[in-house]
């Protein structure tokens, strides 16, 4: 004779708290899992206030009915998954496994469900001590109230008896990162002000490209430099419109120059894990967005390398500019060392005449072939000169000694290239050597490294035969460009 028997099973309480710490490791994520339930809920306003005491999440959803708020105490209910768009704006719903509610108990003594839904209207007292004195029962106090016309459907949670302190910068932090803030139909306030999301300037890419499981698109935005920073470093990357990680896909391997990255991607096929802090990693979803991001930070990497070129071809021309004042400067105290005889002064003060400019910025086209060899002297000319062609970043400019004159070039020939060179009457200047590289950093040194080598090669032409009366005369030039007026 065959007997049945059961087991009874008894839920344990703490364990169900314990869990739900785990999955939400930080307890400020609470909040942001209250949002995105009322997201989910359709609601287009809600209203989060912070206090000391307590914390409460009120929304203009759609609200619970009674079966509503029994599937809402469902752990792992299948509910959001069998009907992942919402029934009014259509949204793709974020929640997904349900215990949350559960997780609160970490952080306050009681936890407090008031909705309402047409003509139902009802609220769920969930108390700590009271719900863990019960044992395995899962039965908790509702109280059903005639409905208020003027607060309509909607739902709101407070939690009281707060064990934990919330900063309301970080509970922004957070809702900026985690919360659909550019969602349309959908905002957010707290304490009163509304949380908007992050505005980023700098160069921006905008970007779709397609996979086997969806699209990824986004917008990555390269910083100026002077906003670079290592404060919330990386790219977001969002699933259902919320950041489950910042990555940076090997740019951390740039340098400092990592810091100007920022933006954000939105991957909806790709599997998170339980706590939604990261992704399932040996995922076939996983893989075939990180070989799409590949390709995309490739891209980013290349107008990073000609922003960054541009920047520094700015900073190059400044210097030279202000370098070739200072010696103009110079050479007036200092006729005698101009390589060409005594500099004509015009009735303005200018030099060369009164028409004249004491230097000026040559016209320079990417890619340009400089016809170099139309500024030589007649003996250099027979010479088959080193520099045929200068990159887009070269930097030319002229300083004019009456009819004649000197040109500065500074282009990139390699760190193993010559720190300064010249070619008739062309002076050339290394900016891949290392010195430059080192001195460009700071804008004082950079000016007078480049007014170094200037002074160097024009006191070298007066008299190449004397190197060290050049190098007196150098020393006296340099002396008289930064000497204060």
């Amino acid at each position: 004779m065959e007997v049945a028997s059961y087991l009874p099973v008894t839920v344990d309480k703490s364990h169900l708290v314990t869990i739900g710490e785990r999955l939400y490791s930080e307890s400020i994520e609470l909040i942001r899992e209250l949002v995105n339930n009322a997201y989910d809920a359709d609601a287009t306003l809600v209203k989060v206030t912070v206090t000391p005491e307590s914390i409460t999440v009120e929304d203009n959803g759609t609200g619970m009915d009674l079966e509503g708020l029994q599937q809402y105490f469902v752990i792992g209910s299948q509910e959001k998954l069998m009907r992942p768009k919402s029934p009014v704006f259509k949204r793709d719903r974020i929640g997904q496994f349900g215990i949350g509610k559960f997780a609160t108990l970490s952080a306050c003594s009681r936890f407090i469900v008031a909705t309402q839904k047409g003509e139902f209207a009802a609220r769920v007292v969930f108390d700590k001590e009271e719900w863990s004195r019960v044992g395995g029962e899962w039965r908790l106090p509702l109280e059903a109230f005639p409905p208020d016309p003027e607060r309509g459907n909607g739902t709101t949670v407070t939690l009281q008896g707060l064990t934990k302190r919330f900063d309301p910068q970080d509970v922004e932090r957070k809702l900026i990162e985690g919360v659909p803030l550019k969602a349309a139909n959908f905002s957010v306030s707290l304490n009163g002000l509304r949380v908007r999301p992050k505005s980023l300037s700098g160069h921006r890419i905008p970007f779709l490209e397609g996979t086997e499981y969806g699209p990824v698109t986004g917008e990555i935005v390269i910083l100026p430099a002077s906003a670079a920073s290592t404060e919330d470093l990386g790219i977001e990357v969002k699933v259902k419109q919320v950041t489950v990680r910042r990555e940076l896909f090997g740019a951390e391997l740039w340098g400092k120059v990592a810091s100007r990255i920022r933006g954000e991607i939105h991957a909806d096929f790709v599997p998170i894990t339980s706590d939604r802090t990261g992704f399932v990693l040996d995922s076939a979803e996983y893989q075939a967005f990180s070989q799409t991001m590949q390709r995309v930070i490739n891209e980013v990497q290349s107008v990073l390398n000609r922003l960054t070129g541009k920047g520094e071809k700015r900073a190059a021309s400044r210097a030279l500019g202000e370098a070739m004042e200072r010696i103009t400067r110079a050479l007036i105290k200092n006729p005698d060392f101009s390589p060409f005889g005594a500099l004509p002064v015009g009735q303005a003060g200018g030099i060369g005449g009164a028409a004249a400019t004491p230097f000026h910025k040559e016209g320079m086209q990417e890619g340009e072939i400089v016809r170099l060899e139309k500024r030589q002297t007649k003996s250099s000319r027979r010479k088959s000169p080193k520099v045929k062609r200068l990159t887009p970043d070269a930097v030319v400019r002229r300083l004019k000694f009456g009819q004649a004159g000197i040109s500065c070039c500074l282009d990139h020939f390699g760190e193993t290239g010559p720190e300064c060179f010249n070619e008739g009457t062309i002076v050339y200047i290394n900016r891949d050597h290392p010195l430059y590289k080192r001195e460009a950093k700071k804008p004082g040194a950079h000016t007078m490294h480049i007014a170094r080598l200037l002074t160097q090669e024009i006191a070298l032409m007066k008299d190449p035969r004397n190197p060290r009366q050049a190098f007196e005369r150098q020393s006296q030039l340099l002396r008289d460009a930064f000497i204060d007026d």
